[in-house]
């Protein structure tokens, strides 16, 4: 990926902060070759760089363009000279699912280099992922035993396909996330992520974490206690109310605002995976460009955090 700097009175380089796509891609392409460096590989080095490929596929998420082929037919014209070399759908297809481990690891240190990074209050949630729909889709699908059907409250409808759950700051900057079958319990799934990411809570004592009636577990109440984390959740309705109960309904609305921004505005739903790598490639391409825009849009002093406007057209 190509890119220009504009020079000072004394001959020194800098960067003009404006924001756009062109901008949020170059800053987002030195930032993750600066940490990449030059990785060793056997064989013939690659035409496309891992971070030139991260960045196309950022930019791909952005501009809300679901099809591959469409998009490398579309790069030229929308990023005149941004990338040297662009491979055909299947190669871009097959590089990045196997870029999994890598946009996991970006994602992660993208976040970490914000000062959102530290909050101390989190948003944990899970929507759906939708993989078919048709019987005929279901039953020819690869992801047959590890996709399911599934209930949506917020739609009123069953689908089929899988769970993300992500745990956020309110700003909407992701933390860690998963993908999980949708009849297994969501109280069972946090619990699991937070083992994983053990050192996450490790370095946040006194972390609150705020949630729905639907993490209502003495299990998980336990869990969390022994950590050092609060969990704030409404009580059922037959239940005497929690404390800071009355403080949940703004809040819990922006948890649903992230959700939306994936679906509505970075194509959660139309991710066109067929196969598990797939899915969980495609779902981290768009976490990644979510968490790409909250990085620059902090960087640069925008006032709201996780617009996508300057980055969507």
């Amino acid at each position: 990926m190509t890119h220009s700097a504009g020079k000072g009175t004394e001959g020194a380089q800098h960067w003009v902060v404006t924001t756009n796509l062109d901008t949020l891609l170059t800053a987002l392409y030195v930032w993750i070759d600066d940490r990449l460096g030059r990785r060793r590989r056997a064989g013939r080095p690659p035409k496309l760089t891992d971070a030139e490929l991260l960045a196309l596929a950022v930019a791909q998420a952005l501009l809300g363009i679901d099809s591959e082929a469409r998009w490398l037919r579309l790069v030229p014209e929308r990023l005149p000279g941004a990338f040297p070399y662009l491979p055909g759908q299947s190669g871009y297809n097959k590089r990045l699912r196997a870029a999994l481990p890598l946009l996991r690891r970006v994602i992660r240190d993208l976040a970490a280099a914000t000062d959102l990074w530290t909050d101390p209050v989190w948003l944990v949630d899970s929507t759906p992922v939708e993989c078919a729909r048709s019987r005929p889709a279901v039953q020819r699908s690869d992801l047959a035993g590890i996709a399911g059907y599934g209930y949506c409250a917020s739609h009123s409808r069953y689908f089929w396909g899988l769970r993300l759950h992500l745990v956020c700051t309110p700003a909407g900057l992701p933390i860690t996330w998963a993908l999980a079958h949708p009849k297994i319990d969501e109280r069972q799934v946090l619990m699991c992520v937070l083992d994983v990411d053990a050192d996450l809570l490790a370095a946040r004592p006194g972390l609150l974490l705020i949630a729905d009636k639907g993490y209502a577990s003495a299990e998980l109440d336990d869990y969390l206690d022994t950590r050092g984390v609060e969990l704030l959740r409404p009580a059922y309705r037959n239940r005497a109310p929690r404390p800071g109960q009355a403080l949940l309904a703004p809040i819990r609305q922006l948890i649903e605002s992230v959700n939306d921004t994936l679906k509505g505005q970075l194509g959660l739903e139309l991710h066109g995976g067929r196969t598990l790598a797939g899915v969980t490639a495609r779902i981290a391409q768009r976490i990644l460009a979510l968490t790409a825009a909250i990085w620059h849009n902090r960087a640069t002093g925008q006032p709201i955090t996780r617009s996508l406007i300057a980055y969507d057209h």
